[in-house]
């Protein structure tokens, strides 16, 4: 599997189930330099590992749309809006944020991440910019 197959397939993943693993993705050593909408975070592996477990127990399933990936040797930039479908409506999906974020791949798997994100601006213009997949 290449670089951008296998990032795209974390993003395809359905970060809301049980059946979600992250040591699937990423490395144990792996790092995530977040810039997000409450603030700088930076988070180790078992601290993302809890980040998801918390993520599922608000929505039910999530859906990533990728609009652009770039790669560059063990690089790949990606840009994506996520949805999500909350626990209280799970019926309703709803966008959730936007997110730029380059990883590094090491030994295949999510290395060291720097992300930049803010909630999601539902306008029709801010959203159609999501919809273009260049991959």
């Amino acid at each position: 599997m290449t670089a951008k197959e296998f990032v795209t397939s974390f993003y395809n993943s359905d970060f809301g189930s049980d059946a979600f693993k992250p040591s699937e993705f990423f490395h144990e050593d792996c790092q995530l330099n977040w810039n997000s909408s409450t603030g700088f975070k930076e988070l180790n592996y078992s601290e993302i590992e809890l980040l998801f477990k918390n993520f599922s127990k608000a929505y039910s399933s999530a859906r990533n749309q990728i609009s652009h990936m770039l790669q560059d040797g063990n690089f790949i930039t990606i840009r994506y809006t996520m949805y999500v479908h909350p626990i209280e409506t799970p019926d309703e999906e709803e966008p959730m944020a936007h997110f730029i974020t380059i990883w590094e791949l090491k030994d295949g798997k999510l290395y060291r991440g720097h992300e930049i994100s803010q909630l999601a601006d539902e306008s029709l213009p801010s959203l159609k910019s999501f919809l273009e997949i260049k991959l």
